[in-house]
């Protein structure tokens, strides 16, 4: 067999030919869960979407990318009907100018957009949880935005009395929390059916809609027509199609806009203004650690302007945090003037988180300030094993029902994002728990705490 020969000429075309732009496949086939967004139908699928999305953006030749697939996959199907979870091919040429606006350094970069009050400007965020099917649903989930209105008695007529000739639903069930999938019912048909809810506990409307089980959709055609009581199973699909009767849901994705400038400037808006401030390279050891970028919420006002509340006395901090049926609180033990710099900078970076679950309306433990004044701050400290030095900032959170506690470790400073990702693992129940000592947590009192926790 003939040898070829190396020389200048075939080494130059093998470098010329290297150079050309490659058309890469994408990570996801046509029959994958996973909707796959480009350039051009990035506004009509995600900004332009009532529903939250979770976008990624990866290569495929990235094996970061390769191992987060199953999870990815998985986390879509659980997410049907419920949020969109989408992925972006930045390998491709065309996509790369989107990549970029959106702040993309790394691979993968995981996003997620809730819709804002400005159509076409949703409000993006990375996303920096476990790389888990689990963890990515929890985190979407929380983020869908809520339409449902909480009906009570003392509302009831007040309600329904609101556009009467007006289609409505009720849905009775004997919990508090509103669930993800009442929301996304309230998302398909926003501005066409108004959706409430009433929990079993409110006798005057479960007697006035004869209600006998829970939970129990009620659809209210309006326009005079008797109530209509859904006997389906409860899953989106068929609910939907029990609620057209009276109103046709909304259409997503929105119809695709025609080509003009007036289209290109609006995307070219919606994409600039969800550019986050700042990003960081991806880090091939850790996976879980990959492109966690520094978000820049819409609108948000600076961190100094908002704050947590204080538990200035040892009853105060008993009542709150340290009785056997106490939640989930997390404590910043902190000097007793504050104007310490790691003291001011946890006490803000815990007031911003909370300021943006708040207006995401998402639920979420309370923060709370302890100053050293406090009379049980130093008992707490030694309890816990602790610093003894109350000029010292500790932030831990303490949970007297289940009987555990979990200290921050504040050698990585206190920065929003640091101290952020500590809250996330806290409510994705990920990293270790220690248990609480004896005598931290008090007696119980003879009224039963309110049940602020039920699902």
């Amino acid at each position: 067999m003939m040898q070829l020969q190396s020389s200048p000429a075939l080494l130059l075309v093998a470098s010329l030919l290297a150079a050309l732009p490659v058309s890469a496949d994408g990570l996801y086939t046509k029959k994958s869960p996973v909707l796959q967004v480009d350039a051009k139908t990035y506004d009509q699928h995600i900004a332009n979407s009532n529903y939250p999305s979770i976008v990624e953006f990866y290569a495929p030749w990235c094996g970061h990318c390769q191992n987060l697939k199953p999870a990815y996959e998985k986390a879509a199907k659980n997410l049907d009907g419920l949020a969109k979870v989408a992925a972006v091919n930045c390998d491709d040429d065309t996509n790369k100018p989107l990549c970029g606006r959106l702040g993309v350094q790394g691979f993968p970069t995981l996003k997620i957009m809730t819709p804002s009050k400005k159509p076409g400007k949703p409000r993006v965020e990375d996303y920096q949880g476990a790389r888990s099917a689990k963890a990515i649903v929890d985190a979407v989930v929380d983020r869908i935005p809520n339409h449902v209105k909480k009906v009570t008695d003392k509302d009831l007529d007040g309600w329904l009395s609101e556009d009467e000739e007006s289609p409505k639903a009720l849905l009775f069930t004997e919990k508090g929390t509103t669930s993800a999938l009442i929301r996304a019912l309230a998302i398909d048909f926003l501005d066409s059916i108004k959706v409430g809810q009433v929990r079993s506990k409110e006798s005057d409307a479960v007697e006035k809609f004869e209600v006998e089980s829970f939970p129990t959709l009620v659809l209210l055609p309006g326009e005079g027509k008797d109530p209509i009581v859904y006997d389906g199973e409860l899953k989106k699909q068929p609910m939907v199609e029990f609620l057209s009767q009276a109103a046709a849901p909304n259409q997503d994705p929105a119809p695709a806009k025609s080509k003009s400038s007036k289209s290109t400037k609006a995307t070219k808006s919606a994409e600039s203004s969800s550019k986050p401030t700042q990003s960081t390279e991806s880090k091939a050891a850790d996976d879980e650690d990959n492109d966690n970028a520094q978000e820049k919420p819409a609108a948000q006002p600076p961190v100094q302007s908002h704050t947590i509340d204080t538990l200035a006395s040892a009853e105060a901090l008993d009542s709150a945090c340290l009785m056997p049926k106490s939640g989930t609180c997390v404590l910043a033990l902190v000097p007793e003037s504050s104007e310490s710099g790691p003291a001011q900078e946890a006490l803000a970076s815990l007031a911003e988180i909370a300021h943006k679950h708040a207006l995401r309306q998402t639920k979420l433990f309370p923060f709370y300030s302890v100053p050293s004044t406090n009379d049980k701050a130093q008992s707490l400290r030694d309890g816990l094993g602790l610093s003894a030095d109350a000029t010292e900032v500790e932030i831990i959170a303490v949970n007297g029902r289940r009987g555990w506690w979990r200290r921050y470790d504040g050698s990585a400073a206190y920065g929003q994002k640091a101290v952020e990702t500590w809250i996330d693992a806290i409510r994705l129940g990920e990293g270790s728990k220690s248990k609480l000592p004896e005598g931290i947590v008090g007696a119980a009192k003879e009224e039963a705490a309110a049940d602020h926790d039920e699902l």
